[in-house]
């Protein structure tokens, strides 16, 4: 039996691979989508070797995942709950699509992951798995009893390390969890499930890898100018740039800048709730500014039925169904609306802000002799037709008045 595992080389995924090795007398073999961790992936085929994997696939994902995952998504205005720049969920779906490709290459017949059982994890890796790969297993050591009874705590696992002479680095007792990728880097659990626990706090400083705290930002305000076409940013201070470069040019400034940091309590899919702490200083910049791009380029009902479905689609991001065919139903829609998202967006960023400093575009349907409070020259606009306009808008109303008056 071959078993590919989502392997991140950390505490939990070398024991998981391991015991799937030991409990099904299997070859475990070890993937790891490079989707921005940098030097997270130093060593880790040797360590993934070492500790029983037959082959190790660090597969480079960067530009896909900016290309085709964070992008549309953008696109779609998605933020879950109106906080969650959606850094982990949008990052799954593409980590199980090459999981899925590797099984294929190898002839396994089963995926594996170390996604807990009170987490969305779990659900995103193996939605895709239906969604793409139904004939394939799905492994999931977390939801078994008996991996549980081993290991009831990192004590146990850590125990199980030294025992098999697996190569990892960890405490007994570690402040919080991280996962990092090219847009975001999440911290939760540990000290941070007391959502009173102040995270930006100054003595908690360190825990931040993306991003100054706004305090330590420079005094000095820094301009940034974004070029957008058909709804992608396509350049940064005029420079061109493909998305893998527009999201590492704006991480880089807005993490300059003390920009992207969120503390939150979400909703989890699986019915709890749960308190993290997100750093996303370039999908903050670039979600701010392709609003902005939006609101002088948009006609006003495609702009709101796209609002409308916001929260539909962060909730599908969130979830763990990308593949499904209601987001790729939406999505069609949401490229039909960017058609004219074109044209250039002025930023200025200070200390942990984001402010709008213009915007312009050649198919701009903000007109200013219509829009002026002086003579319209172009007289596309008559104030007398306000009265009928609202004559008639208020016509419900009245006779709504009048009836309760009556009551």
């Amino acid at each position: 039996m071959k078993i590919v595992l989502a392997y991140s080389g950390g505490l939990d995924t070398s024991v998981i691979l391991a015991w799937l090795k030991e409990r099904y007398y299997a070859e475990i073999i070890a993937f790891c989508a490079n989707i921005g961790q940098e030097e997270e992936l130093t060593g880790l085929e040797a360590k993934a070797r070492k500790t029983g994997a037959s082959k190790c696939y660090i597969v480079d994902l960067e530009q896909e995942f900016a290309r085709e995952f964070i992008f549309p998504m953008i696109q779609a205005g998605a933020i879950y709950e109106s906080q969650y720049f959606l850094g982990t969920s949008i990052a799954r779906p593409l980590i199980a699509k090459g999981m899925i490709e590797i099984a294929r290459k190898e002839k396994a017949g089963a995926l594996a992951h170390g996604a807990t059982g009170k987490g969305n994890d779990q659900v995103r890796f193996e939605l895709t798995a239906a969604a793409l790969a139904p004939e394939l297993e799905v492994i999931a050591p977390w939801r078994q009893a008996r991996f549980r009874d081993q290991f009831p705590g990192r004590a146990e696992m850590i125990a199980y390390c030294e025992q098999k002479k697996i190569p990892v680095q960890a405490s007994a007792k570690k402040p919080y969890s991280t996962d990092r990728n090219l847009l975001h880097i999440s911290f939760e659990a540990g000290i941070l499930e007391d959502p009173w626990m102040d995270a930006f706090a100054p003595n908690n400083k360190d825990m931040f890898k993306l991003s100054v705290a706004p305090e330590d930002a420079p005094n000095k305000p820094e301009y940034v100018m974004l070029d957008f076409k058909r709804g992608n940013c396509v350049a940064v201070n005029g420079k061109k740039l493909d998305p893998l470069g527009v999201m590492k040019t704006l991480n880089k400034l807005g993490g300059k800048h003390g920009v992207g940091r969120v503390d939150l309590v979400e909703n989890r899919y699986v019915g709890m709730k749960s308190r993290g702490v997100y750093e996303t200083p370039g999908g903050a910049i670039l979600h701010f500014a392709h609003r902005q791009m939006e609101t002088i380029t948009m006609d006003r009902e495609v702009m709101h039925l796209r609002d409308s479905l916001i929260p539909r689609y962060s909730e599908l991001v969130y979830y763990g169904y990308w593949f499904a065919p209601e987001r790729l139903a939406l999505q069609a829609l949401v490229t039909e609306s960017q058609k004219n998202v074109t044209g250039t967006v002025r930023l200025k960023l200070y200390k942990g802000n984001i402010m709008t400093a213009g915007r312009k575009s050649a198919v701009s349907l903000y007109n200013p002799a219509i829009a002026t409070m002086e003579a319209d020259p172009t007289k596309a606009y008559n104030q007398d037709d306000a009265t009928g306009f609202i004559r008639l808008n208020g016509l419900r109303l009245k006779v709504g008045a009048r009836v309760q008056g009556k009551k």
